[in-house]
């Protein structure tokens, strides 16, 4: 939606870092947000990545919305075979969504979906239940709400990014756009413009200079083009599969109920809700290590040596675990977890002769054109964490 002139920066190159005006606090942040230390799993503490995801839904942005659906799993499982000095990565991701006008004025029409979390489940949740409304896209605001509200890792060594999408002028709203990203280079976040259009309309927008003020990449993408699949031999045993691993999680405590359920609407929204691959692309993610639910899941929170079995109480247990003598608890947690890895195994194996099928598909058919959201952002993450000492397999 189009902004009267009269709220645009009058004057861009008067600025300093840190005197741009704050926008309303968000509610659900009632305190200054805490970083967890990383896990250790198998004896090993894991790298973070963290990436924030800002997306404008106003008017006309359904497209964006679409490919975010369709995206969000292949965009994080980039890291899935990614290593620093030997050790794989783990991923958080944090989800904005600015320009709608059913959220509050006062917060600049922003709403911090979901915080920094590694609840790929909910986050999905949250993303399938975006709606488009029309609204002003204040693209400064958003990026400072996000830089305030999120438990972003302090150590240099932490790849911490954002990525805004949007389709109208980067400098609208009362907070200063480029203050904001010059603001988020102090804190070692990039921040990677994603401009919903022409490159040209881009850079008379002014999305070029906020990544260039950031250390980030100004991207283009089509947000209406259909993202590219090829459907293969193996994609129907790995979506069989990715059901199948549901079988091996261990529910615990007050919240097992309520993610079980996340777990498997974001199973349907991956297969029915979402354009074609989504359903490949999420089974990858299950496979992963990046797909942890310590929080209510036994086989992860024993990984990650969350939890004692044999001190909780029966009734916080699955009910095939009740009448277990506390001592038999780990023994028998010990198994769902070696089937859920045979199960990974076999999504592993399967997805190598997919894409070696997908890969001699692709040639033939020489696909090119405007980058989609995923490839964007892909092309982006693997370059910046490249530089910060990641190695990626493929």
């Amino acid at each position: 939606m189009k902004t009267p002139a009269y709220l645009a920066l009058a004057a861009l190159t008067t600025f300093t870092a840190f005197s741009v005006a704050k926008p309303a606090p968000d509610p659900r942040i009632t305190e200054k947000p805490q970083v967890d230390p990383p896990p250790v799993i198998d004896g090993q503490e894991k790298n973070r990545i963290q990436i924030a995801i800002l997306l404008d839904t106003s008017n006309s942005m359904d497209g964006l919305i679409d490919q975010a659906k369709t995206q969000l799993w292949k965009i994080v499982n980039t890291f899935i075979d990614a290593k620093r000095d030997g050790k794989a990565p783990f991923v958080e991701v944090a989800l904005y969504e600015y320009g709608n006008n059913n959220n509050a004025a006062g917060n600049d029409w922003i709403r911090l979906v979901s915080p920094m979390t590694r609840d790929l489940d909910a986050l999905s949740k949250e993303l399938f239940a975006l709606k488009t409304n029309g609204g002003e896209e204040y693209c400064g605001a958003v990026i400072q709400r996000a830089l305030g509200d999120l438990a972003w890792d302090p150590r240099e060594s932490t790849y911490k990014v954002v990525f805004i999408a949007g389709n109208e002028p980067f400098t609208q709203g009362r907070v200063d756009a480029k203050s904001a990203c010059k603001e988020a280079l102090t804190k070692d976040i990039i921040v990677n413009t994603i401009h919903c259009g022409s490159r040209q309309e881009g850079i008379a927008g002014s999305w070029h200079e906020g990544a260039a003020l950031a250390g980030g990449e100004f991207l283009v993408i089509d947000q209406d083009q259909a993202v590219a699949h090829v459907d293969a031999p193996q994609d129907k045993k790995i979506a069989e599969l990715s059901l199948e691993l549901n079988g091996t999680y261990l529910g615990w405590g007050n919240r097992r109920e309520e993610a079980a359920a996340n777990q498997r609407l974001a199973d349907e929204d991956a297969t029915a809700n979402a354009k074609a691959g989504a359903e490949v692309q999420r089974a990858l993610s299950k496979a992963s290590s990046n797909y942890s639910n310590a929080g209510w899941d036994l086989v992860d929170a024993l990984r990650e040596k969350k939890v004692d079995p044999a001190k909780l109480d029966a009734k916080d247990l699955p009910e095939d675990m009740r009448d277990l003598a506390p001592a038999a608890r780990k023994d028998y947690i010990e198994k769902a977890a070696a089937n859920r890895s045979k199960i990974q195994e076999e999504i592993k194996e399967l997805n190598k002769a997919r894409e070696e099928f997908v890969a001699a598909e692709l040639k033939k058919g020489a696909e090119g054109g405007a980058k989609t959201l995923d490839q964007a952002m892909i092309e982006a993450t693997r370059k910046q964490a490249a530089s910060l000492g990641y190695e990626f397999a493929k």
